[in-house]
Order: structure tokens, then sequence, then C-alpha cells
């Protein structure tokens, strides 16, 4: 009742990550501290309460569900209407309501938070030591929910009935493990195993805490154990020991692509890297990301972690199970490798049975459990990096555990649909209403096995987020496996495809992360190593003046031939060879590229020299990814790799910092020639220079050709924002360099935080371009202006 005596009602519907994140309690609670009477429920769209109160409490009670959100809870949209008061006799939590055709979004897996952590190691608390503690803060989400809405029944903890106990908390509005769908103990809960692998196979099988004890020991001992995890298999080893890490990178196949860490805490990670205040920050956020770290000089880890590399991929534990594994005692190794759980290119193994086939010739052991995993879910990877005089910023490579399958909200409502994404570092993006569920890391789609991955995640998304989808988007190159998916499936269904270019999708994958409507257009600048360009040929030095609708192709890298296609992304040394051949520049003998060819036999060169010549499987290409591949291999750094950008990556690696110099790179007509950098590049070889400051004037370079064409684009089109997009902008050193140049020049700049500018990207773009075109009503082929320079001729070519 108000002053008057008057009773009001209040209905309350919530929509955002409000289910399994502690939400009716916390809406409980603050019924209770404001004398409100009522009820709230789950429900397959949200949450919904109905509330009566005296008018300011009632307001009150609104304006506390916005500012005292718990932890993991999130709420995109408040809907109030005033009712008539019920004469509600108290507030009670109601069953969930499924409702048919309703979504939400879902929460992801999260660390395990600092109440649980402290009852792991309080040996008065009844779930001291058990390796799957959890509580409505933390644990397994979207891996174990097989349905919504999130109720125990519809997860993977369905076939574990509660003990008298954890009934009781979990059925208890005031206490945090309320509704807490995976709650167990070691009473009624899952259960550790360990089984050998090989020729140790018929020996004893360990369980629970035997299993735990015997896994430390063997990790101790210089033993590869595959450890489950929340959202597949690891590959555990002693990251301080060289032998074992090197046995574990022969039995991966896994040649010089670096190993992920796992350290036991903060300051152990501060022994091995540097660590700044962001990193740190990151490094303990309840996502737990890989993060990209300097290794110190003087670390004990293993050469063999990341051969040629000063950095290092570093987590922290994120599970009471890792936590136990990694406890200080016993001389047990500070570092762990913990690497994806398969083999080399292979979707992680995230099935018990999974591992025991796949993972046997990897590891010596298994550490199994019982909780199943419905949805795998590979670890995120960020980086931190500032540009002079900023707030560091926290970029994803992968964005997985801990972040998907949260929502990018769009900028307005859009048709249902689904976008497949690209060939490498895959993920697949579903919208609905105006959000968009980009899909936790599916991996480079190179085998029918990571196709199956692809095609049950779809399913899986499909399935929870309630959709069906009436368009169908993917990128326009012929012989993606994503894209085939597409096309089939298409076809099969009737419905509607959009086939995008994949530098616009780049592009827009920018724009949505940054919220950016695109009723304006902005300068993208698409830099990668591969895309399938509107003229045939291979894109990837891309200067764009785009939109959602389309996209005018303002600028590019001058066309060079691509010497054995695939063959000369996997051997850098011919796209030295291929760069100076178009920048007119001779093949001296005393040059790596020409050495390393020599060393293979006088018909290697012969048959560079004839292929870059006649065109013979040498497609032209704009690829700014294959301009650093070619000058890490004039350079001497690396002439073959195995695993993507591993040339750059090392090139990148050597530069001086203190190099203020740059080599020069023409632009005019839309063109951009980097003949007269290869030339300074020879000359400055020539005189012996160091390679520190070689790479430093080539990257210095490169920033610079960037202020000066978005300086003419922006005279030509009257544009100030610009868009930074494509994998080549994991350079750190040339990020950082062009978004100083930029912002000196006052232009607005937006690179990728939360969603990869590589690949893993690319479907989020795909959905806002498809989404646009669904909207105008339009499919097939390019929109907007004819792209400039795709008319194919000897001067584009460099042929």
């Amino acid at each position: 009742m108000d002053k008057t005596g008057e009773a009001h009602g209040l209905h309350i519907h919530l929509t955002g990550v409000v289910q399994g994140v502690g939400f009716r309690p916390f809406v409980y609670g603050l019924a209770q501290r404001y004398g409100l009477v009522g009820w709230v429920r789950n429900s397959s769209s949200g949450i919904d309460i109905e509330i009566d109160g005296p008018a300011g409490e009632l307001d009150a009670f609104a304006g506390a569900l916005i500012t005292e959100l718990p932890p993991l809870a999130h709420i995109d949209r408040l809907e109030t209407a005033e009712c008539r008061p019920n004469g509600f006799t108290r507030f009670d939590i109601l069953d969930s309501k499924s409702e048919p055709g309703a979504f939400q979004p879902i929460s992801p897996d999260m660390a395990i938070c600092p109440d649980c952590l402290r009852e792991l190691f309080d040996p008065a608390d009844r779930r001291y030591r058990y390796p799957f503690i959890n509580c409505t803060n933390c644990g397994p989400r979207y891996t174990i929910i097989r349905d919504i809405p999130y109720d125990r029944p519809l997860t993977t903890m369905a076939g574990f009935p509660l003990c008298h106990d954890c009934a009781a908390e979990y059925h208890d509005p005031l206490d945090r493990r309320f509704h807490a769908q995976p709650v167990a103990c070691p009473a009624c809960g899952p259960r550790l195993q360990l089984e050998w692998t090989g020729n140790r196979a018929h020996q004893t099988v360990f369980h629970g805490g035997d299993a735990l004890e015997a896994t430390r020991r063997l990790l101790k001992e210089g033993d590869i154990v595959a450890v489950k995890g929340l959202g597949g298999f690891h590959l555990a080893c002693d990251a301080t020991d060289a032998a074992v890490v090197g046995k574990l990178r022969r039995r991966k196949l896994r040649v010089d692509k670096p190993f992920a860490v796992m350290m036991a805490d903060i300051d152990t990670v501060q022994l091995h890297c540097y660590v700044n205040e962001a990193e740190a920050e990151l490094l303990l956020s309840r996502a737990r990301p890989i993060v990209i770290l300097t290794r110190r000089p003087d670390s004990s880890l293993a050469r063999e972690i990341g051969p040629e590399r000063a950095n290092v991929g570093v987590m922290l534990p994120y599970t009471p199970l890792h936590y136990l594994l990694l406890e200080r005692a016993g001389g047990f190794p500070d570092a762990l490798v913990m690497t994806s759980g398969n083999l080399s290119e292979e979707p992680i193994a995230y099935t018990n049975d999974e591992a025991r086939k796949r993972l046997a010739g990897l590891a010596d052991a298994l550490l199994l459990h019982d909780r199943d995993i419905h949805a795998r879910c590979d670890d995120s990877v960020m980086r931190v990096w500032s540009a002079a005089n900023k707030p560091a910023i926290a970029t994803s490579l992968r964005r997985s555990r801990g972040y998907a399958p949260l929502p990018v909200k769009l900028p307005w409502v859009a048709s249902s649909l689904l976008a497949t994404g690209g060939e490498l570092k895959n993920t697949f993006c579903l919208v609905r209403d105006d959000y968009a569920f980009l899909s936790p890391h599916i991996g480079d789609m190179e085998n029918y096995e990571t196709l199956c991955s692809f095609e049950a995640g779809v399913s899986h998304m499909e399935h929870l987020f309630r959709m069906r989808p009436e368009v169908l988007v993917c990128d326009s190159h012929p012989d993606y496996m994503a894209s085939r998916y597409a096309r089939e499936r298409a076809a099969r269904e009737g419905l509607p495809l959009v086939e995008v270019q994949h530098h616009h999708a780049h592009v827009a994958a920018g724009m949505a992360e940054h919220g950016l409507s695109g009723e304006r257009p902005v300068i993208g600048i698409a830099f990668d190593g591969t895309g399938y360009g509107d003229d045939g040929a291979i894109w990837g030095g891309e200067f764009l003046i785009t939109d959602y609708a389309g996209y005018e192709r303002a600028a590019h890298l001058r066309y060079v031939p691509l010497p054995g296609g695939d063959l000369a992304v996997r051997e850098p040394w011919r796209m030295a060879l291929a760069h100076l051949r178009a920048a007119g520049l001779p093949w001296d003998g005393d040059l790596a590229p020409v050495s390393f060819g020599r060393e293979r036999g006088d018909h290697y060169l012969e048959a560079l020299d004839h292929q870059i010549e006649r065109g013979l499987n040498a497609p032209a290409t704009s690829s700014m990814g294959r301009l650093f591949d070619a000058a890490a291999a004039l350079a001497g750094v690396r002439m073959t790799v195995n695993y993507e950008a591993q040339a750059a990556i090392e090139f990148e690696a050597r530069i001086d910092k203190a190099e203020l110099c740059a080599y020069p790179l023409d632009y005019a007509n839309g063109l951009i020639d980097p003949s007269p950098a290869w030339a300074a590049f020879l000359e400055d070889l020539r005189a012996g220079v160091e390679i520190g400051r070689i790479a430093a004037r080539f990257h210095n370079g490169v920033a610079r050709l960037v202020g000066v064409v978005c300086g003419h684009l922006r005279d030509e089109h009257g544009l100030n924002e610009v868009v930074l997009s494509g994998g080549v902008w994991q350079n750190v050193t040339l990020i950082r360099q062009t978004m100083a140049l930029l912002e000196q020049e006052q232009f607005t700049v937006y690179p990728h935080r939360l969603v990869p500018t590589n690949d893993g990207g690319l479907a989020l773009g795909q959905a806002m371009i498809g989404a646009k075109r669904a909207a105008n009503g339009q499919w097939q082929g390019p929109i907007g202006n004819p792209p400039r320079a795709t008319r194919r001729n000897d001067k584009d070519t460099g042929q």
C-alpha cells in the first residue's frame, strides 16, 4: 500500500544472461529487503516477476535489479507494466515455464569463484578437495546445457540425483547454490578416473582422490596425460621438461606452433613472464583466457614450448581440478603444458570414448570423469597491447570458452539467419532478432572431423536459440567447406543464399563489434593472407569504402603472382622471389631465398621463374600477408612454415624498436606498389644492416603507407572513420604504429577487441551483410558500386 492506502502491482520481464547466474535468489533477496510479495520465474524467453507493494518500494526494487546484478548476470532488456495487485502473501520462486519458440542468451562457462576456491582447500568443508565444486557464480554452463530453460534435468547433470545436503542448498533461495544446476559433492556428484593407454592399458584403474594423486605423479615423472576439462580434453605435461615437451610435439605432429601453458598462480606467471596490470587483470578474469605474454630470458620453461618465439600463451587454473593438479606440494612443476587434446588440425576431443580412441596414441594416461560435456569448447586466446599514451587494449585472437556464446547486440532487428564463416579459424554466427550469437572456435575446416564438429555445433545452437534460418550466408570462395555446406543446405531446404566477399565481411565484423549502424560508410582496411576476390584473384591488401549493404574497392596492393598457389603460402621464399621479379629486381645468388631454392636444385629456380613468367599455377594476389611472408624470407628469417603466419610472426619478433626509418611504398590511382620498398630492402641487406633494423623499417613503411592512403580517401570521400580488420592486424607492431599515425591525423579508428580480427570474426561480418541484403530483398552477388580496380590488365597484375 502507498501513503493513500492503495496497493500497487508490477509485472517485470527481463532478457539477457539472467539464468544459471543466481538471478532468482537475487530477486528473492531484493523482495525480502523491500518487504514485497509476489513471485519470480524462469521461462524460455528470460525471467518474469510479478510483485505487489507500495509504489516507492516497487520503484526501488526495479532500480536495484539493474544496479546490483549478480556477478555473471547481464540485462539486455527490462520491461515493466503496472498491473492489479494480486493479493500475494509472500514471495515465491516458481517452477520454470517452457514457451514454444522462445529463447534467451546463455552464460558461457566461468572460472571457479573465490568462495568455491576457499571451500576447495578448507579441511572443514564437506567439499574439501572435490574436483567438481561450483555454485551459481562459477562453473560449467554452455558446455553442459542440452536444452532451455536452464534447469538440471536439461543438462548433463541430470544423471546425478542430489544428496540430502546438496538438495537443501539447491532449494534454499538464500544459499549461493540455489538452483546451481551443476551443484554436487563427493556423495552424489561426478568422479575422477585415471586409465592407462598403450601397453599399460591393462594396469590398475584409479578413482577419485587416488586418480588425482596418480596423475600428479605421472606428470612429475615426465609422462603426458590427457585431462578432461570444461569443454574438452587437454594434453598436459611438465612445461619445464624439454624431453617430454619434445615428445608431445612429435606425437601431436606439431612442429613449431607454440603450446599454451597453465601456471599455478599470478606470482608464478611473473617469475616466467613480464606481466603488466592489464595482462594480470585479464589472466585473473572470470573468463580465464590464454593470454599472450613476453617470456623472461631466465624462465625455466622448456624452449620447446615455442621454438623461435619470445612469447608464450599463459593461462591460470580455471576449474577446481586444475587447482588440485597444480597444487604446490612435493616438488610438483609450477607450470604445465595445457594444449588442446587433439592431433594437429583435428577438433578437440570432448567425450570419454572419443579420448580413448583419438588420444591413446598421444597420451600415456587419460584423466577422465563422468560429467559429460555436451558442447565442445576450446580455450579463448587474448593479447594486450597499447598505442602511445593510450589505455591498454585487450584483443581476442580466439573467442571461445568464457566468452562464447555471449551475443553481439545488433543495431537493428534482423532476419533469422546462419552465417557459416570461413575456412581457417572457423566460427559460425546465428542471428535472431537483434542478437548475433557467434559460436565457439571450431578450427580450420580441413577435414571431415572438423566438418562434423561444425555441423553438430550448428544443430545444437539452432536448437538452443529456437531458430531455423530463413537465410544462409557464406563466403564467396567456391571451395570453402563451410561455403559448400551453406550452398548445399540452401538448395536442400529451399532457402535464399547470400555469398559475401571475404574482406567486406572482415570490415563489417569490425563495424558490428563497435555498434556502427552502417548508415554512413567507413574506410575499411582489410589486411590478411587469403580471400577470394570478385575478379577471381586472391585479395588481402584491401582498402574498401564500405557499409553493410555494399563496398567499393578503393585501393589495393598491386597484384603479384602466387607461384605454386597454396605451396607459396607454405614456402615464403617463393613469394620473396615473386615480389622481386614483379619489382624488376634481380635474383642475386647471395639472397637467402635464391640460396634456398638453389640448394633444392637449379631446376627449382627455373621452374619458379617459368611459373611466374607464364602464370602457370600462379594466381594473382594482392595479399598483405604474403607481402610480410616475402619480407621475412628475403631477410633470411624463414623459408618455409608449418603454421599460419609463422614467418611474419618471427619477422616481427626481430624488430629493433629504436629504428624510426621506413621503406617507401608508392601509391597512385588506387594501386600500392611496394617496388621502392624492395629496392631499399635489398640495399640494406647488401650493406649489412642488422635484420632488426630492416624489420622495423619494413613495418614502419607499411604503417606510413596506410596513413597516406587514408588521407587520400578522406579527401576523396569525406570519410573520417577507419575500421581495421583481417589477420595481419594481429601484428602488434603494425597496428600500434598505424593507429598512432591515423589518430595523429584525427581519424577515428576502430580495431577489433572482443571479436577476433582474424577469420574467427568473419561470420559476424557475413551475418551483418546477409541481414542487410535480406532486408533489401537482395541475395546473390556484390552490391554497391563496381569495384574500381577489378579490371585485369598488365598494370594491375604485375605480369
